[in-house]
Parts: structure tokens; C-alpha cells; sequence
């Protein structure tokens, strides 16, 4: 058995986590997380230096619980891992700092992990509540990549070969949700606000058994009929603005005037439409093109619901053989937990040699606000 110390601090959440890998399976002996949400949620957004200085505030105490939660002590860890890209460097500063340190003073070996990938590894944890393992999933395989900062489709070939086929070329979707929500008065985090209200507005369209509601507006889905497989959210997250002042200049509402709620779940939920109708296209057409043997969702707008739902729907209608996971429960946000499953499946991979300058990496050791996938395969 290969048990890691891992550490997440690329954004806003202070996480630590212990994962073990035992007969091929990896397992969380425990996943430690303090979120930073309501203390941003005033700025609409995530400030670097007050992010990092929480963290330096809570890693401590953070750490120590996931080590109390395990029952584990240093000298049953066998490897430390790290986030060191990308993120907003005051608060990766903060993780590597600490992985670092803890691997000069424990004599641990180390392990830098792109954060993106720690989101494609979080579908190789088999589920907390199961007996389900998930450790080989089968390649080739498609991930569909969607997070606040990040939106790529994927393909993989192998374990940590990746070959980014299509991204965003403007906001990622994440950020897009963040956006329309603060146009539409909604607080932060703004992805679940806007599930939440369009779920509202799908129960009434469904209950009135109509087409269409009165005032519903269609909004644009941009590069959909494109025939590459990258993405645009700038132009739609526009094309609600601009519907929003229009109605705001209709009803002569003031700028700080709040918006009936039936606009806002009408709003909220033609967003989420358009937005996941954009992603599934995308990925249907990436899986005929490319035909993986396995489809993954990973990162944190794949705690959508509505996308959850619909992509695996599509899947199933278009191609039965192919396989499609979501992480488990309560690991599609940021945590440490995929950071270490990721380091786990590198370490497996790597050669003695490799192993024992893993030792030393803690002298060396760099953070990046912008790494690609690719500069990082094995």
C-alpha cells in the first residue's frame, strides 16, 4: 500500500487530504477542507492576497485535522503532493511552501500536480460510499475539463498523455456562470445560484406543458456549428447583459433596482440551457470523432446537475459502449483528494531513479499561474 500527504491551495480552499492506493485501488482516508467563499463572496470574486493569507491562517490546522481524521502519522506517508499550477500564485505559494517544507523535514519524497489534472483523476477515486473501483478506467479516453478558470475537452491515450483538442477562447464556463449571476443580481459563488433558479424555472415550464412561456428570449449558442471542438462564453455571457438592460429599459427599472425573480430564473435557465447544449455538442462531436473508450467530467461546473444529466443521456442514446463517469460526490470542487489520486498514479509510474530525485524536488520546486496540460505529460 502507497499512502500521500496532499495539498490544494490553487484558489480559495485551504485542503489537505490523505489517499492510499491498496491493490490497485485508491481510496480517501481522509479529505480536510476550509472554503474561503463567504469571505470573497462580498468582492464577487476570489482576491489573491487575502486568499493567501487564509491559507497561511488555516494550513496548519487544516493539515492536522486530515492527519487526526486518518489515524496516520508522518512515518506511515510515503509520498507529499502539491498543487504548483496553475492558480493565483499568492495562494500556491502558500501549498508549495508548506509541501516543501514538510518533505525537507520529514524526508519525504515530493510531487509537483498540475491542478487540472488533479480534476481528470478525481474520477479514478473509487466512490466514499462504495465498493465500487474505479482505478482503471479504460483508455482512450475524453475529458470534458469545465471549471472557473478552465474549459478544454481533453483526449487521453494514456495515463498523463493529454492532448488538449479544443478550449475556450474567451471567458471559461465557469467564469461565465460567475458573470451572469452578478448581472443578475446573484450572490457568489454563482454557478449553483444560477442551477438553482433555472430548476425553478424547468419545474414551471414543465408543469405549464407549454413550448414556450411568455417573454422568453433565445439566447445565442456561440461556435456550436463550428467545426473544431473549441469553445466561446464571452458572446452569450454579452447576449445576456444586453437582454437584461433591455428589460431593465422596458420596465424602467434603475441599475440598482433588484429583478423580478420570474426574469432572473427565466434568465438563469436560458443561460444554463444554451451553455450545456454548447458543452454536450462539443463533446458528442469529440466522441465521434475520436471514439474513447471512456467519457469523464471533471472540475467544478461538473457539480451542474442539469450537465450531469444531459450529458449522460446523450452519451448513452449515441454510443452505449462507451463509458461515462463524474467524480464522486462531493469531489468535483476543489480538494486535495484528486491531487493526491493523481500523485498516486505517477508515482506508481515512475522509475527508481526517478523515485529517489523525487527526494530532492523540494529545493526546486516552482509555481505557475499558467501552465499548459501538455508541458506536463509523463
Amino acid at each position: 500500500m502507497s499512502t500521500v500527504l496532499a495539498i490544494e491551495t490553487s484558489c480559495d480552499e485551504t485542503a489537505v487530504s490523505i489517499v492510499s492506493q491498496e491493490n490497485g485501488s485508491l481510496r480517501v482516508q481522509s479529505n480536510a477542507i476550509s472554503s474561503q467563499v463567504h469571505l470573497h463572496a462580498p468582492y464577487g470574486g476570489v482576491v489573491p492576497n487575502l486568499a493567501a493569507r487564509e491559507h497561511n491562517k488555516n494550513m496548519n490546522l487544516v493539515l492536522q485535522e486530515a492527519l487526526n481524521i486518518a489515524r496516520i502519522t508522518p512515518d506511515e506517508i510515503d509520498l507529499i503532493a502539491v498543487t504548483h499550477a496553475p492558480g493565483l500564485i499568492p495562494a500556491l505559494l502558500v501549498g508549495t511552501t508548506t509541501a516543501k517544507t514538510l518533505s525537507w523535514f520529514w524526508n519525504k519524497p515530493l510531487l509537483g500536480i498540475h491542478h487540472i489534472e488533479g480534476h481528470i483523476y478525481a474520477n479514478f477515486i473509487s466512490s466514499l460510499d462504495t465498493d465500487n473501483d474505479k482505478t482503471f478506467l479504460k483508455f482512450p479516453l475524453l475529458a470534458l475539463v469545465v471549471s472557473g478558470g478552465h474549459t478544454q475537452l481533453v483526449y487521453m491515450k494514456k495515463h498523463f498523455h493529454y492532448e488538449i483538442i479544443g478550449e475556450t477562447q474567451d471567458d471559461a464556463v465557469g467564469e461565465a456562470f460567475d458573470k451572469v449571476a452578478r448581472i443578475l443580481g446573484l450572490p457568489y459563488p454563482g454557478g449553483p445560484e444560477i442551477a438553482k433558479k433555472a430548476h425553478l424555472y424547468r419545474e414551471k415550464r414543465k408543469a405549464s406543458g407549454k413550448e414556450m412561456l411568455s417573454g422568453e428570449i433565445l439566447l445565442p449558442r456561440p461556435m456550436i456549428g463550428s467545426k473544431n471542438f473549441h469553445f466561446s462564453f464571452s458572446g452569450l455571457k454579452t447576449a445576456v447583459l444586453y437582454a437584461t438592460q433591455t428589460y431593465r429599459k422596458k420596465y424602467t427599472l434603475e441599475e440598482k433596482d433588484p429583478l423580478p425573480e420570474s426574469f432572473i430564473e427565466m434568465m438563469s435557465w436560458q443561460f444554463e440551457e444554451a451553455s450545456i447544449d454548447v458543452l454536450t455538442t462539443k463533446t458528442l462531436r469529440a466522441l465521434d470523432q475520436y471514439q474513447p473508450k471512456t467519457v469523464v467530467l471533471a472540475g467544478g461546473v461538473s457539480a451542474n446537475i442539469h450537465l450531469q444529466k444531459t450529458l449522460r443521456q446523450k452519451i448513452a442514446e449515441i454510443s452505449p459502449q462507451t463509458d461515462f463517469f463524474l467524480p464522486p460526490l462531493g469531489l468535483s470542487l476543489d480538494n486535495a483528494a484528486m491531487i493526491g489520486a493523481c500523485a498516486l498514479l505517477r508515482w506508481e509510474k515512475m522509475s527508481p531513479q526517478e523515485k529517489t530525485q523525487a527526494r530532492s524536488i523540494w529545493k526546486s520546486l516552482e509555481t505557475y499561474a499558467n501552465l499548459s496540460l501538455t508541458e506536463i505529460s509523463l
